[in-house]
């Protein structure tokens, strides 16, 4: 099984399910820190809200995160610079910083107990292939206003060529954040109602938010749900990728306090120590793929043990788990009014997710409550940017294109349900239909369509976290067919077995 160590270590929300109908102002599908974030500065503000949470609060992207806060962004501030322009890469620099502020102001005022922690930033490259996107960075930084120092040499187990250090970032427990920010909303003007999934928004006058028993009708809704939910012509402009992580126990040894990013690594990696209970744990991150569209997903796991055990004195691997992100065709988040009159969406974060989440917050409070904000604008949802943004969109619609042809006849993984061993997946062609067919370990078979319910991409199997993943707008199913996470609302649909094995 993979979870993270937020998840294993925070502790546990108990917020009920909705129960019947109730009508409020606005309305926040997902409980992770954009929701919920959102949900304290609205409610602070005289706002009534209600956020539905599908699982438990910070049980979802936002508990798989790195726990890492920075300025910086997985993309550089000079890439934003060149693509856009300084007053751009500026912009996403200050509004970043306060963000990661506004978290820390809040950990204090309610003593949310989390392990948030300033600490510095590293970017280093391990030879002198990168040393020039280093260089870059520093410039970059510098002119934004971060505390920033040029290094030859950083406390690390390997050579580095050349590093960046910038100073006052943040390391904390996201989930337990997040679950700690739940408990200190005015509950006057907010309700929080968890195992509580939206299955369908009635759009109107008014909006009408379906969950399992019960339907909200509100003024306004912001999809929290890192992609909006449905259909939108703003999901051609967004990719869905996986980044995994480790949490090793050190049997001997430290690791110095800060978050490191390596230019070099063949899966982009990142390193990092958390001190839980006396205990030391080395977090290393990477590999990067698009969902759904890899063999065997457990290799990703794999390569980061051995990095982790060729440099340190690994005890053993007491978490694992991965993540998704939405990187967005122009370089920037879509943040602010969708296409549709009153619903908000916040998504295209990239890695950089919690301190993005926040921010996001900080911009919807300011629009719902019909004031100015300086970033509005920079993330506008609703922007066109087809100069920036041409050569991102035709690589990734043509790669979403090509999956569509796994619903060619005869294209299947194997011939019979007797291929199928105890914990695997695979998709089989019954009667000219793709079935996703589980076998779990005690031998039943559970089989749905293999058709994904947003808009009909064939799944493909995830053998390090079973679940079955869809490669084209990145939706996720559980083996039993319901919905994880991504755009779609419904779950697979089932298939009765009826021929025999």
């Amino acid at each position: 099984m993979t979870t993270s160590i937020w998840k294993a270590t925070a502790q546990k929300s108990n917020f009920p399910p909705l129960q019947g109908d109730i009508t409020t102002d606005i309305a926040i599908v997902g409980g992770g820190i954009t929701g919920i974030t959102s949900a304290y500065l609205l409610a602070r503000s005289g706002r009534k809200v209600v956020v539905l949470e599908s699982g438990e609060v910070g049980g979802g992207t936002t508990g798989d995160s790195t726990g890492n806060l920075y300025s910086m962004i997985d993309k550089r501030l000079h890439h934003i610079q060149s693509k856009w322009d300084k007053e751009t890469a500026g912009k996403v620099a200050r509004s970043r910083t306060a963000a990661v502020d506004l978290i820390g102001e809040l950990v204090r005022k309610y003593s949310i107990d989390c392990d948030f922690k300033r600490v510095p930033w590293y970017l280093f490259s391990e030879t002198n292939k990168k040393d020039e996107t280093i260089e870059k960075e520093i410039k970059a930084a510098t002119d934004y206003g971060l505390q920033v120092e040029e290094l030859q040499e950083l406390p690390l187990p390997f050579s580095v060529s050349k590093a960046i250090k910038v100073e006052g970032q943040a390391q904390f427990n996201p989930a337990a954040f997040v679950k700690g920010l739940s408990q200190n909303i005015n509950s006057g003007n907010c309700s929080i109602y968890e195992q509580s999934p939206v299955h369908h928004i009635e759009k109107g006058d008014k909006l009408v938010l379906s969950t399992p028993a019960g339907k909200v009708t509100a003024n306004k809704v912001i999809m929290a749900t890192h992609t909006p939910k449905g259909i939108y012509a703003l999901q051609t402009a967004l990719y869905p990728y996986r980044e995994y992580a480790i949490a090793a126990k050190l049997r001997s040894g430290d690791f110095p306090d800060g978050i490191f990013w390596d230019t070099e690594a063949e899966n982009h990696q990142s390193m990092r120590v958390y001190r839980k209970n006396g205990e030391n744990y080395l977090l290393l991150l990477g590999g990067h793929h698009k969902v759904g569209q890899e063999d065997h997903y457990e290799k990703f796991f794999q390569r980061l043990e051995q990095k982790a055990r060729k440099y340190f004195d690994i005890d053993r691997i007491d978490y694992k788990w991965s993540a998704q992100h939405y990187k967005p065709s122009d370089g920037l988040p879509f943040i602010g009014e969708s296409a549709d009159d009153n619903i908000f969406v916040a998504t295209g974060f990239s890695t950089d997710g919690l301190t993005y989440g926040v921010l996001s917050a900080m911009i919807f409070d300011d629009l719902l409550n019909d004031r100015g904000n300086r970033w509005a604008k920079t993330y506008d949802a609703g922007r066109f940017t087809p100069i920036k943004s041409a050569k991102t969109f035709i690589k990734e619609n043509i790669n979403v294109a090509k999956q569509y042809l796994k619903d060619l006849p005869g294209k299947s993984e194997v011939d019979s349900l007797t291929e199928v061993k105890p914990g695997e997946g695979k998709v089989i062609e019954i009667d000219n239909e793709k079935w996703a067919v589980y076998r779990d370990d005690e031998g039943k078979v559970h089989s749905h369509s293999a058709v994904c319910t947003h808009m009909d991409c064939i799944v493909d199997w995830n053998d390090a976290e079973r679940t079955w993943d869809c490669p084209c707008h990145g939706s996720r199913f559980k083996t039993t067919g319901e919905v994880i996470e991504g755009p779609a609302y419904s779950p697979l649909d089932k298939r009765k077995m009826i021929s025999k094995e």
